[in-house]
């Protein structure tokens, strides 16, 4: 009996030990979710929220955690899952379905053959995501009205959000990024992204958790962004060899001082004029060290 015990107990001990980190993992998840939301005022009582479905790993950690935060929300909200079929060769049509009618959560699902439409216009080997993304939002625009829904929610993470800050500085000249809050582009919609402030690697780890029946991106055969995949690989191993450095270049998304920058419309350069009042925000020309010292080896600059 007692050798028998003792093979059982270490393995008690561990299933314990993941059942308390697993539940640590959904107590973060709904801090950051709940701690976006409040920050940008994403959610209100009576609003109802279009939750995109596309049976990726972090549309369903959104839909899951923002059911989770609505029995607790002192406000009430209205949720509605919906996804849009485009009729991919291979799409599972029914794992949705089932998926949504166990959990008890009114959904849609939207039927549109928009994979005809790409594959005749892109040519072969192209990637095909820029033109299903466009057509994707014009259907989901729609269908929010149809439902009545105010808020449309989407599942982009922490590092969805800095790889595209990456790649419109790297590639198209530009400081922008995906707001946690913005209008529409046709001006008539609200979309939000609860997820902004949760990694992409505590979204990939909840999924495992929770077993989410996952419906892979590749089923049209589109090549893969490569230029996302450089700045994905980029990031990875900044996080590896220098951790912190990612969390910060986040954090500077939400401080930004334009007196600081060179774009003009945003700040007025040409009417600027001295005034012989002290601005702690003011230029420190002469300061060897305007930022604050990196840890060593972080920013190093190898001498010529």
């Amino acid at each position: 009996m007692s050798g028998a015990a003792a093979v059982i107990e270490p393995n008690t001990r561990d299933m314990e030990k993941t059942a308390h980190e697993n539940n640590k993992l959904h107590k973060r998840l709904c801090r950051l979710v709940g701690q976006a939301i409040g920050d940008f005022n994403m959610i209100e009582d009576g609003d109802k929220v279009m939750v995109c479905l596309s049976g990726g790993k972090d549309s369903y950690a959104l839909l899951d955690i923002l059911m989770t935060l609505r029995e607790r929300a002192p406000i009430h909200f209205d949720i509605v899952a919906v996804n849009l079929d485009q009729k991919q060769p291979n799409f599972p049509a029914d794992i949705l379905p089932a998926y949504l009618t166990r959990l008890g959560i009114a959904f849609h699902i939207e039927n549109q053959d928009t994979y005809s439409i790409v594959k005749r216009l892109i040519p072969e080997g192209k990637t095909t995501c820029s033109l299903c993304s466009r057509l994707r939002r014009g259907i989901l625009y729609r269908v929010a009205d149809e439902l009545g829904c105010n808020k449309i929610a989407l599942g982009h993470h922490r590092d969805d959000i800095l790889e595209t800050f990456f790649l419109n500085m790297f590639f198209g000249g530009k400081l922008k990024s995906m707001p946690a809050k913005l209008v529409s582009d046709d001006g008539k919609h609200m979309v939000i992204r609860p997820m902004a402030y949760v990694k992409e690697a505590d979204s990939a780890r909840y999924a495992e958790v929770k077993q989410f029946p996952i419906i892979p991106c590749d089923l049209c055969g589109s090549q893969e962004n490569l230029q996302r995949k450089q700045i994905k690989g980029l990031m990875r191993e900044w996080e590896k060899k220098y951790p912190g450095r990612v969390e910060s270049i986040f954090s500077s998304l939400s401080t930004v001082v334009p007196s600081h920058l060179m774009d003009r419309d945003l700040f007025g350069f040409t009417d600027l004029k001295t005034d012989g009042v002290a601005n702690p925000l003011g230029d420190i020309a002469f300061d060897e060290e305007p930022c604050s010292t990196p840890a060593p080896g972080v920013f190093s600059i190898q001498p010529q």
